[in-house]
């Protein structure tokens, strides 16, 4: 046996069910990267919006103030959406199941 056919008769034979494996897929792994940092900038764009509303509410911020955190909030809001168009992602594909804990967003 040649060192060519060792390595083939090594390499997995790629079957239809699952294997429990991860996919070493670079196309796929850069798809899961991507959402998943899109997953973590989309929690922390929700975090920071609530804590604005707040500051609102509470009357901490002046009408400059709360018109340049809205502008701000706008434009963070639709970079995320470009971004969700441009890797084929929506809404769902961000929010991640955290078993027992529920969704993430």
């Amino acid at each position: 046996m040649t060192r060519t056919d060792s390595l083939t008769a090594a390499q997995p034979q790629t079957t239809s069910q699952p294997t429990g494996r991860v996919s070493l897929d670079p196309e796929k792994a850069e798809d899961g990267l991507a959402q998943l940092v899109l997953t973590v900038i989309e929690l922390l764009r929700q975090l920071v919006e609530r804590q604005a509303m707040r500051r609102v509410e509470g009357g901490t911020l002046n009408d400059e103030q709360i018109e340049k955190l809205g502008v701000a909030l706008m434009n963070l809001e639709e970079k995320m959406e470009e971004l969700k168009e441009h890797f084929n992602l929506d809404d769902d594909d961000l929010n991640i199941d955290l078993g027992p804990l529920g969704n993430l967003l």
